[in-house]
């Protein structure tokens, strides 16, 4: 399968559940939603985004001051981060304000573990691993 076919299916799916991908041979539709948390973290300009979420929850506008970058552009980077779930949206009064999802981030890292040199020996039933 094509990385656009996956994340297609990815975009069709559920949000993962706690301890996605299963060890240490995730599913390829597992690996789809592992491909869109990566998509969205790279490119620069998103990725200082969520830097400046990390810092607390923030409007487009006030984004779009920060970044000097256009509104639409801040706009459609959002819309990138949050079809990932790394960012959450809320909305107060006529403004929607963007902050950081935990819990997407807890999988990326657990993913970096798994996917680390040795990272999983010893879990692994195929010949390869042992």
């Amino acid at each position: 399968m094509t990385r656009r076919h996956l994340i297609r299916i990815a975009h069709a799916l559920p949000r993962c559940r706690p301890g996605l991908p299963h060890l240490p041979h995730a599913l390829p539709v597992e690996m789809a939603h592992v491909a869109q948390w990566f998509f969205a973290a790279s490119d620069i300009t998103r990725l200082y985004i969520l830097e400046l979420l990390s810092q607390r929850e923030r409007c487009v506008t006030e984004l779009h001051e920060i970044l000097g970058a256009p509104q639409s552009s801040v706009s459609f980077h959002l819309k990138v981060l949050k079809a990932a779930g790394l960012v959450g949206v809320h909305r107060d009064g006529r403004r929607k304000y963007y902050g950081l999802e935990g819990d997407t981030l807890k999988h990326m890292i657990a993913f970096a573990l798994i996917v680390s040199p040795r990272g999983h020996a010893g879990t692994c039933a195929l010949s390869c691993c042992q």
